[in-house]
């Protein structure tokens, strides 16, 4: 790398799902840019909140990355967990209403944080 190398433009990486997923995760992927987060106006996918899924005919597991940015400032802690509840209300919603009879949201940490 060169000395003035990040001034160059850089190439966008390819949004949606990687071609190499199987279609039911890439179908799920497809599903879950539909849920928005309400803070950014961005879906999850895009946001990179979504980090894996677990996709057995009629249940999905999901995994999220849903670190807080502000521990120490007590409103900014009750309007991200407001956020984040929305948010996994609405992933379960979804889901359901594709047809998938069993949905677990989990965190970072591997805790289950919803479920449907």
């Amino acid at each position: 790398m060169g000395l003035l190398d990040f001034l160059k433009p850089r190439t966008q990486p390819k949004r949606g799902p990687r071609e190499d997923l199987p279609e039911e995760v890439k179908r799920v992927v497809k599903v879950l840019e539909n849920v928005e987060d309400p803070e950014t106006g961005l879906n999850i996918v895009e946001e990179g909140l979504l980090y894996g899924l677990t996709v057995e005919n009629e249940r999905v597991e999901v995994f999220l990355l849903m670190a807080r940015s502000t521990p120490e400032c007590h409103a900014c802690q009750m309007l991200a967990i407001n956020v984040q509840r929305k948010i996994l209300e609405d992933i379960v919603k979804i889901l359901r209403t594709e047809g998938f009879n069993s949905v677990k949201v989990y965190n970072e940490l591997g805790l289950l944080l919803a479920e449907g």
